[in-house]
């Protein structure tokens, strides 16, 4: 059994949005209940079938960072009433997403395997293999897109067009760049590299502040550390904890959410193996040992953990 969907009526509901993986209810124009399901997506397209305890390793993962790096950026986040819930502050989002890479690897490896070596603006240096450590970070940033795939974009035009102020835009290069470091240092105390990730912010009364959910593996990748001299230096795919297995295994089925393409069927077996791979980097991330939530009656569970948890939450 799986979260897959939910269609709540909450008190003081005035808004309700369906992500690829959220189900995001905007309460009386000042909370947002975020409802992480069990849907999973690649190529900017969600799967046929739900994962089991994804959205809670998700949502918990998210948890665990966001409260890690307050003393950065000011976060979204109140509270966390269920496994699969957050409740937090309604921003007005960047139309931006700041992705951050310390390693050539995934869409940046396609790119420079492609012959192009500028990404989003970025200069990338000759003779860099497939998941070779970058110089130094760099932010490649994406527009945000209501439907369909997110764009690359360099600073240059996003400032140019409007998109972000350059006054703001630099203040978010430097919580980037910031919360990369931390998210790195922890990673590498868990025996981890935090390969890239994103980040999403927005602007609560007139203060930049970070939305959504952080280092978790449906916006990071992490491989892990030991060995990962010995395995780049024989040129050895590098064993990593994210999403990228999963995007790999529709590539060689054929599928990059091309017109046209169909998505493969999933069986059971991949299924469960899709969710141990979640479990495995939850326990590996955190540090923490995973403690599965219960399927019995979810639905009317995560609908009464909000309910109690809006008429305990302070106004803003």
């Amino acid at each position: 059994m799986t979260l897959d969907t939910t269609n709540f009526n909450l008190p003081g509901q005035t808004a309700y949005y369906k992500g690829k993986v959220r189900d995001v209810y905007t309460i009386q124009n000042k909370w947002l209940v975020m409802i992480a399901s069990d849907r999973i997506s690649a190529f900017d397209v969600v799967l046929p079938r739900g994962i089991p305890y994804k959205g809670q390793v998700l949502n918990q993962i998210a948890a665990h960072f966001l409260a890690a790096t307050r003393d950065i950026v000011p976060n979204w986040l109140i509270s966390s009433p269920h496994p699969n819930v957050s409740i937090g502050k309604m921003c007005v989002p960047f139309k931006v997403e700041m992705v951050v890479r310390g390693y050539l690897a995934g869409h940046a490896a396609r790119t420079y395997k492609s012959g192009l070596r500028t990404l989003c603006g970025v200069t990338l240096p000759e003779g860099l293999r497939e998941n070779d450590q970058l110089p130094q970070p760099i932010i490649t940033p994406t527009t945000k897109a209501s439907e369909g795939h997110d764009e690359d974009i360099s600073k240059e035009e996003i400032i140019k067009q409007g998109i972000v102020s350059r006054e703001h835009y630099e203040q978010l290069e430097q919580y980037t760049l910031a919360l990369y470091a931390r998210g790195q240092e922890m990673a590498n105390k868990m025996g981890l590299i935090l390969v890239d990730t994103k980040y999403e912010f927005g602007l609560y009364n007139g203060k930049i502040c970070l939305m959504d959910e952080i280092h978790t593996p449906d916006s990071s990748r992490y491989f892990y550390l030991e060995g990962y001299d010995e395995r780049q230096r024989a040129g050895q795919e590098q064993k990593q904890l994210s999403k990228e297995f999963v995007r790999q295994w529709l590539i060689a089925n054929g599928f990059q959410g091309r017109e046209g393409q169909v998505v493969p069927a999933m069986s059971d077996e991949w299924v469960n193996e899709i969710s141990a791979r979640y479990i495995e980097l939850f326990e590996k991330v955190t540090g923490k040992s995973f403690e599965k939530g219960s399927y019995s009656d979810i639905l009317p569970d995560v609908e009464s953990a909000i309910v109690h948890a809006l008429e305990h939450t302070p106004a803003p």
